[in-house]
């Protein structure tokens, strides 16, 4: 059923920290507390980092906290490094139901809010939001099934929906759709025939004027090494996994340079829309990070700081990293066969202001001034 609830806790001042576990293997055995954590983890810190970790009580073998840089590892021996609180960047926390029922729910996500759990954001998540609602529902239902989880991403600056399971059943067959959908890329579906159980329609505000009313693209998208993301950037690559994306143009902006777009994505790769309009020449207006071609910025990416922050991690990169905002992207609507009930459902993401057309602006105007 459509709703209009919202939901939301305002966020601690400091999280309450991680705890990270390893058992040492035999592959380990024999090495030095210092050599495991520099060696092992090298994306959390540099060496220098790490003995201060270690210096600063932080690290515990089989429960009993260890400072000695050369203690040697043992096989089958629990290790945990102990990550201080800290206090995270600021993130809104007040967040839109657009549809729930037994099975889902739609959220409506506001930008600069992250998903799931990384880097700097551990607690000021979309999850987390839900754990706590859950909680706050009361015993009995917060025990009696799991709390809803998110069944894909947007990015921290991207808004609109975001498809929640509610229960195993809907999880596993909603991740089977996105699946689908992926796996059909790359010339094996045509794009004029009907999708599969889920379309998704995005909004977003590009730089330049697009000349072409409709383009399509499948430039593939893989992954390069880039400072401040430890697994690695996702950039338009040759070499990289099909991707498609379907572009119309609503409105352009002579005066300001801009062209508005609808974007229909049949594959759901990271950041696919900024790399995708980016590779035609027209990133998304406010882009930090993605530049014509569908690459990052910078130029000499392989350069990372190996000074570290007051907890032992790297400092934060003065580069731009894939979840700073600025841009304007917006799930829009969502087309789904219900994953229990095979009922189909429209989902709609109101627009934010600046992602509407003219025409649009202008009956909200009237609605608003009927209302009034």
């Amino acid at each position: 059923m459509a709703s209009t609830k919202k939901f939301g806790f305002p966020w601690p001042e400091f999280n309450d920290g991680l705890s990270y576990h390893d058992v040492v293997r035999p592959s380990d055995s024999g090495l030095t507390l210092i050599e495991f954590y520099s060696s092992k983890y090298k994306s959390s810190a540099p060496l220098q980092g790490w003995l201060q970790r270690i210096k600063s009580e932080q690290i515990t073998i089989d429960g009993r906290v260890v400072t000695d840089l050369n203690t040697v590892l043992r096989v089958g021996s629990k290790l945990v490094y102990h990550r201080h609180p800290w206090k995270e960047p600021d993130a809104p926390h007040i967040i839109e139901v657009l549809y729930e029922d037994d099975d889902i729910i739609a959220l409506n996500k506001p930008s600069g809010l992250q998903v799931l759990p990384g880097g700097l954001f551990q607690q000021r998540t979309v999850l987390t939001q839900l754990q706590w609602e859950a909680n706050n529902r009361g015993t009995f239902e917060a025990h009696q099934r799991p709390h809803p989880v998110p069944v894909h991403r947007l990015g921290r600056g991207t808004s609109g929906i975001l498809l929640c399971a509610k229960t195993k059943l809907a999880r596993a067959h909603l991740a089977s759709y996105f699946a689908d959908g992926t796996s059909h890329i790359g010339g094996k579906r045509d794009t004029n025939q009907e999708p599969g159980k889920i379309a998704k329609i995005y909004r977003a505000l590009v730089s330049g004027i697009v000349d072409n009313d409709k383009v399509t693209i499948n430039q593939p998208i893989g992954m390069v090494k880039y400072p401040g993301v430890a697994k690695g950037l996702y950039v338009a690559s040759q070499s990289g996994k099909p991707a498609l994306s379907v572009v119309d143009i609503l409105e352009r902006d002579i005066q300001k340079n801009s062209t508005l777009v609808q974007v229909k994505i049949q594959s759901g790769r990271p950041h696919q829309i900024r790399i995708h309009l980016s590779f035609i020449g027209h990133p998304l207006l406010g882009d930090p990070l993605y530049d014509v071609g569908g690459q990052p910025k910078c130029l000499d990416c392989d350069f990372v700081d190996e000074t570290f922050a007051e907890d032992g991690g790297y400092q934060r990169p003065h580069k731009p990293v894939p979840g700073d905002c600025g841009y304007y992207l917006h799930a829009h609507k969502l087309f789904l066969s219900h994953p229990v009930t095979n009922e189909f459902i429209e989902i709609i993401a109101p627009l934010p202001s600046i992602l509407q057309t003219s025409k649009e602006a202008q009956e909200i105007n009237i609605t608003q001034q009927t209302t009034d």
